[in-house]
């Protein structure tokens, strides 16, 4: 699927990783499928709201690893708004987990992002000042004309804590950087257990539990609504507040 196929593209994603990505901090978003598209990608944010343990661990996380690379002063969102329009950010291309976390080109924090099976290089973040309510819908779909016109012009760039501009092999063609586009990577390049420090190790076991509740009771395999795995169910405004 070409990125052509859509029209201003858009993504829902549960709280905390849908601020977390427009606000810069988070550079990888993890999935089960590819990116379907390259360029500007506008973020939603479901209707869930995140308990405080999984705004806790997520934020730890990210402290941990970016301490890694001597980052230690992190802006966090103040809050996590749900049923929202955020902003954007430009996917540049798409990577496997094996050789994102082999990539020695990247930082070592960047690296320990991959968690999933595909990842996606997110680059340029971009928040509106206004986030917007609308209701979301599953996998990557078209933003509303009235929404998007109203929305580019509310736009903020983010100063980001370490932005990264990943390398992409040829920029001529905006595909070329996808899954087993990058040469075999030794394994040596990857962060060893060794260099974690106890601190790091229970922050990615605590983000990974944070992902995994919404990968309960959803059939494998299928793009939807979602947070770093991207395996949970079709959220909508309409239909919770209905509830």
């Amino acid at each position: 699927m070409e990125s052509s196929n859509y029209r201003n593209p858009c993504l829902t994603m549960h709280q905390p990783w849908a601020s977390l990505l427009v606000y810069g901090i988070k550079r990888i978003e993890g999935r089960s499928w590819p990116a379907p598209v390259r360029g500007r990608l506008w973020i939603h944010a479901a209707g869930k709201v995140p308990e405080p343990e999984t705004i806790k661990a997520m934020e730890d996380f990210y402290r941990e690893i970016y301490t890694m690379n001597g980052i230690t002063d992190i802006k966090f969102p103040d809050h996590y708004p749900v049923s929202r329009l955020l902003g954007c950010v430009d996917v540049v291309g798409c990577v496997t987990c094996e050789e994102l976390v082999n990539w020695d080109a990247m930082p070592a924090s960047v690296r320990l992002e991959g968690q999933t099976a595909f990842c996606w290089l997110c680059e340029k973040p971009q928040r509106l000042i206004v986030p917007f309510e609308m209701r979301g819908f599953q996998g990557v779909y078209n933003l509303e004309k009235k929404i998007y016109e109203a929305a580019v012009k509310g736009l903020s760039p983010v100063k980001a804590p370490q932005p990264v501009t990943f390398p992409l092999p040829n920029p001529r063609d905006q595909f070329s950087l996808k899954p087993c586009s990058l040469a075999s990577l030794p394994s040596s390049s990857s962060v060893s257990e060794e260099e974690k420090s106890p601190g790091l190790v229970a922050a990615i076991a605590g983000a990974r539990a944070a992902a995994t509740q919404f990968s309960k009771n959803n059939s494998p395999g299928r793009p939807k609504v979602g947070d770093v795995e991207g395996n949970v169910k079709p959220v909508s405004t309409r239909t919770r507040n209905r509830s």
